[in-house]
């Protein structure tokens, strides 16, 4: 899929009402209509737009889906508050004898699509004052709307900049003027969804040169939010699409990966979480170096009971070793200061495993363990017996497992079941010092699937015929550590946002 594609179908899936929650407190768009009729009323009253003859109500049969409660489809004239365009000024004829345009600095800009491409930097068209004059009812002032309507460049819009000088249309193009700059940017983004894209070419279909009049723009019907939706639709937008606009950096370089789009936005999407930027940080939060101390104290006393093993203390994490900037309230730690690393030994998977397709205690295998999540199809089995006997592979509480050998080395899931399962050969478990809840088994797992977090486990990796890692490579890979506040948040945004691309992946 294309990232142009994908954006369209996010931003379908907004204009459905399906990207964000609906608050059955917000004040409906019937409410909001009245605000916008009761501004075009002024408007007329001060001279400054004609009054219109009232567009014929919807029928049943335009209605091309059904909206959320709240929601309206409303004539696009009934929701802006004017419209307009270079011809509305006059006759071809007329504008012919009386706008004369430059190639070199003049008073006015006469605003093209072409414009944008540039930044306004180059190859601009002028007018004279007189000219700008006479195109009265044509003039910008600084974020309209504005939509190609003959060609190619049908489906493109723009918000127009204000750039501190005389400003007007070109030919070719229509102007919106919206209630406020809020419902600016969210016509914008109804014209690049699917429907408001498939809307435009439905104007011109079987024409020779596609083209569509102000009048076909403002007798079609869009749907319309209450505006606080709308204030949250453009947030959530202008936090994913960047993400896809990321990837259509890259688009020609992933021509032939376009079937693994979602993980990229996936990837994206974690690079963003485990790097403090993708939720705000909270200086109310218990700072991870607290945390740390907590763990460290966990393992101390582990140690004193004789459940784990005291390590010989190794130097601390320098500069150079660290790959990135973090927030100021997390820290970089290695996953041997806060977790347990092992796996069943190959001796004793020799001496006393004995594998079957039905039994007592379930067995993880390689074949098992899948990013983000266990398969927990085919599974093998041994008796309780065997299990009691190698403990230390057990599983019997949350942790993460990843896959150390093989074809999926590096693939890492979180186990949460509540009965007894077991380890098998090829599968390490990470079990955090968790006493006080002091790491989200969740977070940890999208660092290690992060591109971040593969690079810093796989430069570990033994190059030998089958690469592999081994324990004491696992326990050094080092890992961001946020706030346990931050750390849930991060999940939730992260979940939320895998969430969107999960669906855009199933169509």
């Amino acid at each position: 899929m294309k990232a142009e594609t994908l954006k369209k179908a996010i931003l379908q899936y907004a204009m459905q009402g399906k990207l964000v929650e609906q608050d059955p407190n917000d004040e409906p768009a019937s409410i909001l209509l009245e605000r916008i009729k009761t501004e075009k009323e002024q408007l007329i009253k001060d001279g400054k737009i004609k009054k219109e003859k009232p567009l014929p109500p919807i029928t049943e049969d335009e209605i091309p889906y059904e909206l959320p409660k709240g929601w309206e489809w409303v004539r696009f004239n009934d929701a802006t508050l004017y419209s307009t365009d270079y011809v509305a000024n006059g006759s071809f004829a007329s504008l012919r004898n009386n706008v004369n345009t430059y190639k070199t600095e003049n008073y006015a800009i006469l605003v093209k699509t072409q414009d944008f491409s540039t930044n306004f930097s180059t190859n601009l068209t002028y007018i004279d004052k007189s000219s700008y004059e006479y195109l009265s009812k044509s003039k910008l002032y600084g974020g309209e709307l504005m939509l190609s309507n003959i060609g190619a460049s049908i489906g493109k819009v723009f918000i127009i900049p204000n750039l501190d000088r005389p400003m007007s249309i070109a030919p070719n193009s229509i102007i919106v003027k919206c209630l406020n700059p809020l419902m600016t940017t969210f016509f914008k983004y109804i014209i690049l969804s699917s429907y408001g894209q498939d809307l435009l070419k439905s104007f011109t279909a079987g024409t020779a040169m596609p083209k569509f009049s102000k009048t076909q723009l403002r007798n079609s019907i869009i749907p319309l939010p209450p505006l606080a939706e709308q204030q949250r639709i453009v947030e959530k937008l202008e936090q994913i699409l960047p993400l896809v606009e990321e990837y259509g950096k890259n688009e020609e370089k992933l021509s032939k990966l376009n079937s693994t789009l979602p993980d990229k936005i996936k990837q994206s999407i974690l690079q963003h979480a485990v790097q403090g930027k993708l939720v705000p940080q909270n200086p109310s939060d218990e700072p991870a170096s607290v945390l740390l101390n907590r763990i460290k104290a966990e393992k101390e006393q582990l140690i004193k009971d004789g459940k784990i093993k005291k390590e010989k203390i190794l130097p601390p994490i320098t500069e150079d070793e660290i790959p990135f900037q973090i927030p100021n309230s997390w820290e970089w730690t290695k996953i041997r200061n806060i977790a347990f690393v092992t796996k069943l030994a190959g001796f004793e998977y020799t001496k006393y495993i004995n594998l079957q397709d039905s039994g007592e205690i379930p067995v993880i295998r390689a074949q098992n363990v899948k990013p983000f999540s266990l398969n927990l199809a085919n599974l093998k089995y041994i008796d309780t017996d065997t299990s009691e006997m190698l403990e230390r592979s057990a599983l019997t509480k949350p942790c993460l497992l990843m896959t150390f050998i093989g074809a999926g080395i590096g693939d890492v899931a979180i186990f949460d079941k509540n009965s007894r399962f077991h380890l098998a050969p090829n599968v390490a478990k990470i079990e955090f010092y968790n006493q006080h809840n002091n790491i989200d088994n969740r977070y940890a797992m999208y660092y290690l699937l992060s591109n971040y977090g593969k690079q810093e486990v796989f430069k570990f990796l033994k190059a030998t015929a089958q690469p592999s890692l081994s324990m004491d490579t696992i326990r050094e890979v080092m890992i961001p550590l946020p706030p346990l506040a931050e750390q849930q948040r991060i999940v939730t945004k992260v979940e939320e946002l895998l969430a969107i691309v999960d669906k855009l992946k199933k169509g």
